[in-house]
């Protein structure tokens, strides 16, 4: 069965650029280039959410030159593919802390969000800005908040309310997530929405990743058995 939600942790630009002696930037550029192949792969494939983590809260801690680059970079990114997006069908949207984006930057993601409001083929999702655990901050105290105004009981506080309270309500759980560079952890990414993904976790750098290593991880992902708590025989027993 194909995965619905596809979530990837784009990981290894600089050191793909530093293992070719090239300043970071361009790794970051050619990281770019593979967003784009996977994007386009993947809405043939037909997947019908994508969510890409493309900056961390904490890459706000780089070095400003570089920081500086990527916010350019992706004013660049979403520029270009605003054309291919309606003509494909896909539908952009950003999760994360927006506020601190430099202007331009938010400016262009509303532009796109704007125009590619009614697409419908697929939802492609950047989580910019993002950090899960400040997510789930923001959405404990919008239903505090709520609590306290006599909105709803705190009893009333439930998964389903915490869940729809996340700056990803929209989007289904994460069927797949997906991590390049050989590193085996999340990294804040997606906490909730991907407690019950299968992990794939790839030693090739994100610059690297093509239709290939998208479709490899979508062959292993088939070859699973997702049991949710019950047994392999259950599972196997349940109607298709």
């Amino acid at each position: 069965m194909k995965p619905n939600h596809v979530a990837i942790i784009m990981d290894g630009n600089g050191r793909w650029a530093k293992k070719r002696n090239l300043e970071r930037g361009e790794g970051h550029v050619e990281g770019a280039a593979a967003v784009r192949r996977v994007v386009r792969h993947a809405r043939t494939l037909g997947i019908r959410s994508l969510t890409l983590f493309a900056f961390s809260t904490l890459n706000w801690g780089r070095p400003t030159e570089e920081v500086s680059a990527l916010m350019g970079l992706l004013v660049n990114f979403l520029r270009s593919e605003e054309l291919e997006m309606l003509k494909n069908d896909i539908r952009l949207t950003a999760i994360g802390e927006r506020e601190y984006l430099p202007a331009p930057v938010r400016a262009q993601l509303e532009e796109v969000e704007r125009s590619t409001a009614r697409c419908s083929g697929m939802d492609l999702v950047l989580a910019v800005s993002y950090d899960g655990r400040r997510d789930i901050v923001r959405a404990v105290q919008q239903l505090a908040l709520e609590a306290s105004k006599g909105e709803i009981l705190p009893a009333d506080v439930d998964e389903v309310k915490i869940m729809r309270a996340l700056s990803t309500r929209a989007l289904p759980d994460v069927d797949l997530l997906i991590r390049t560079s050989g590193e085996l952890r999340l990294s804040g990414f997606l906490p909730l929405e991907a407690c019950y993904a299968e992990l794939y976790f790839v030693d090739k750098l994100w610059p690297d990743f093509d239709e290939s290593d998208l479709d490899a991880a979508l062959e292993d992902f088939e070859q699973r058995q997702r049991r949710f708590g019950l047994v392999g025989d259950q599972v196997a027993a349940a109607p298709a």
